[in-house]
């Protein structure tokens, strides 16, 4: 038995299977080439961007954005969303439950910016605190960062009402939900969340 999924899994013999027949029968460039294998390969690749677009319900699927994991995703975000939003005085709220891929890219925009890191905290059963998560919140704030459910305790947290508070203020939400989307149905839509980073191998 492997235990370690909260960091990757075993992959399923059918996705191992789709990735030897690509380079044994479709291998090229996706969106760079007119010949046929480079059309294989880019239909492929957005038919992918619409299977995952179907299964997360996003609205439509030029909001599905690949990159190489949920690491990668949230920097994204940081450094062109957040680094465009956040200035001296600002702050941006994460919790004590985050792994650090969702804490050092806000850590290194608010020592940047001159902006402020707030830790929303746990109680000892590994909850949010979400009386102090309310109280964090101010017209400063320009971001949540928020895990969907913790890496290391396997807390789920409250994100609709984590979400909905934050949007009563008109504050974007950046959910963590790659613990979050392997294990249990995750809709964008109903949660109304700004942006959601999980990645394909856990």
């Amino acid at each position: 038995v492997y235990f370690d999924n909260a960091a990757t899994s075993q992959k399923p013999r059918a996705v191992i299977d789709r990735i030897t027949a690509y380079y044994q029968t479709e291998n090229s460039n996706v969106h760079r080439g007119v010949h046929t294998l480079s059309q294989w390969a880019t239909d492929a690749y957005e038919a992918g961007r619409a299977s995952v677009q179907r299964f997360i319900n996003a609205r439509h699927s030029h909001e599905i954005i690949f990159t190489r994991g949920t690491t990668e995703s949230i920097n994204l975000v940081a450094t062109s969303f957040g680094r465009a939003r956040i200035g001296a005085g600002d702050n941006v709220v994460i919790s004590t439950l985050e792994h650090h891929s969702n804490i050092v890219p806000w850590q290194l925009i608010c020592e940047e910016k001159g902006a402020s890191l707030r830790v929303v905290p746990v109680s000892e059963a590994g909850v949010l605190d979400l009386d102090a998560y309310g109280a964090l919140l101010d017209e400063r704030t320009r971001i949540v960062a928020i895990s969907h459910i913790s890496n290391a305790l396997g807390t789920i947290n409250p994100v609709r009402s984590i979400i909905e508070e934050a949007h009563r203020r008109g504050i974007p939400v950046l959910l963590d939900s790659a613990q979050a989307v392997p294990h249990e149905a995750v809709d964008v839509q109903a949660l109304d969340v700004d942006f959601c980073a999980f990645s394909g191998h856990k």
